[in-house]
């Protein structure tokens, strides 16, 4: 992750986590729609979905450091390297990769995730395969820098293929598919070529002077992407992060990060893009920041759009403070996490939760009390949410709107504030003016509820009921 904050048709982003690690990560202008109807079907497939599972792991985890980025000599806060670690760069980036050798999570259960996340309410999956750092989640032939490698004490585990195991338990348990996978491999001498040393996180030579070697990486992240979409069974989305990458026409010089492009580095998504999609019709690329064919949906990150979009798009934000695992790290309370959630779909977007494992091989016990009590609103909720879509007004006050497809439902959630949720005497709040009411109803309350509309306001009066974390109202159209 890390790389956001330019906007589509001006939109404003709020972000959702003050002193989050997070670097700002901009929203490429100029969305161009999918012409395969493959796609457009697996997208509006996708869009129904509203909530998935973000996970960030790998050999960092044994730090409680942030993925990769200490690798990345940047003067940034989320790249500092701590002493202990390495009196120099190059000690440290040595005693880095070391971890390779020590990365052994025994305790390893996708099926406890799988359970948890579908119990939430989670309907699809993105898994890091392989982040910055170049170190492999999944078994390539590429290269021995890998989770299935001698060099890896896991490589032993009857589960050592991470990706394999994940991808099979989620896609059992009726979840659609996503691989994280970087474009950018700072481990490869293909990409940070030691002859010279790095200098931020581009490429460190110029591939126009260097096209041999240039070319070797772009064969080399070919056939990373080719083995994901060929081995791995059905593959729904690929995301592809380090928007760094790319044809350097694409860059945005309004974009603080993108001035740092000092150099030529496509990569050929057409091609790339065209494998991915003869492995798996109709799959959903996303190549992060990069405008045209391959931006099938936009991504902002620990933010939330301040207005609708009229394109597909997702939030990918954290549960806790970090993407990665983080000893102690604060994780948001429940009512924030459904009130981030409510906040996206009702601006038409889907909500990307990210979950870090940790050494060991699971989530911290507190990610596992929030799945729960997500889960509990979400039993009661989940048909005001699934398979929505974003209607106006939108959001009034505290009020945020999403409706049925066919539009003979309109949904109206109440959020509050406080660190608990406290629901009004009575709720007020406007229709659309040809919403003509036929019946309404409190979801988590059977019985009758008491409502009256004047003109194009409707009355509703709270129920003696137990409401959790926010409520939700539902009109059928007459």
């Amino acid at each position: 992750m890390r790389s956001f904050c330019k906007n589509v048709l001006a939109i404003g982003l709020s972000l959702t986590a003050s002193g989050a690690f997070s670097q700002a990560h901009n929203v490429s202008a100029g969305y161009q729609k999918p012409s395969d109807p493959l796609v457009i079907q697996h997208l509006e497939e996708w869009q129904d979905l509203k909530f998935g599972l973000f996970m960030h792991w790998g050999t960092y985890s044994q730090w409680g450091i942030v993925e990769s980025w200490s690798l990345c000599p940047e003067d940034e806060g989320w790249t500092q390297r701590k002493p202990e670690h390495g009196a120099t760069y190059y000690d440290y980036v040595k005693n880095y990769e070391n971890l390779q050798k020590t990365f052994n999570p025994t305790a390893f259960d996708p099926q406890k995730w799988a359970d948890a996340a579908k119990a939430a309410g989670m309907k699809y999956v993105v898994f890091t395969t392989k982040h910055h750092d170049g170190f492999a989640m999944f078994d390539t032939k590429q290269s021995d820098y890998k989770i299935t490698s001698p060099n890896t004490p896991f490589s032993k585990h009857p589960k050592a293929d991470v990706t394999k195991e994940i991808f099979s338990t989620f896609r059992n348990e009726g979840f659609k598919i996503g691989a994280y996978f970087s474009k950018p491999d700072w481990h490869t001498e293909y990409y940070w070529w030691p002859y010279f040393p790095p200098k931020d996180r581009n490429v460190n030579y110029d591939p126009q002077k260097h096209p041999e070697r240039w070319e070797q990486y772009k064969q080399f992240t070919f056939n990373q992407i080719n083995e994901l979409t060929s081995n791995y069974g059905k593959v729904d989305i690929l995301w592809l992060d380090g928007g760094w990458v790319r044809p350097f026409k694409t860059i945005d010089p309004t974009v603080e990060w993108q001035r740092t492009i000092k150099v030529e580095q496509d990569i050929d998504m057409d091609r790339i893009g065209g494998m991915a999609r003869k492995n798996q019709p109709g799959i959903i690329v996303v190549d992060r920041t990069v405008p045209g064919n391959w931006e099938n949906y936009v991504t902002p990150e620990q933010a939330i759009p301040e207005h609708p979009l009229d394109i597909p798009w997702e939030s990918c934000i954290t549960m806790g403070n970090s993407f990665s695992y983080v000893p102690n790290d604060q994780y948001k309370p429940t009512k924030q996490l459904v009130e981030t959630l409510v906040k996206i779909i009702s601006r038409g977007g889907n909500y990307l939760l990210n979950i870090a494992p940790g050494p060991n091989g699971d989530f911290d016990p507190a990610a596992y009390d929030r799945l729960g009590e997500l889960s509990t609103w979400m039993d009661v909720n989940g048909d005001a949410v699934f398979g929505t879509r974003a209607i106006a007004p939108y959001h009034e006050g505290d009020y945020y709107y999403t409706k049925s497809k066919d539009g003979q439902v309109l949904n109206v959630f109440h959020l509050a504030d406080g660190d608990s949720y406290a629901a009004p005497a009575s709720y007020a709040f406007t229709v659309p003016a040809d919403f003509q009411v036929k019946q309404v109803n409190i979801l988590g309350y059977k019985g009758k509820v008491n409502w009256s509309k004047t003109g194009n306001t409707v009355t509703v009066r709270k129920p003696n009921a137990k409401l959790l974390y926010a409520t939700a109202i539902q009109l059928q159209r007459k």
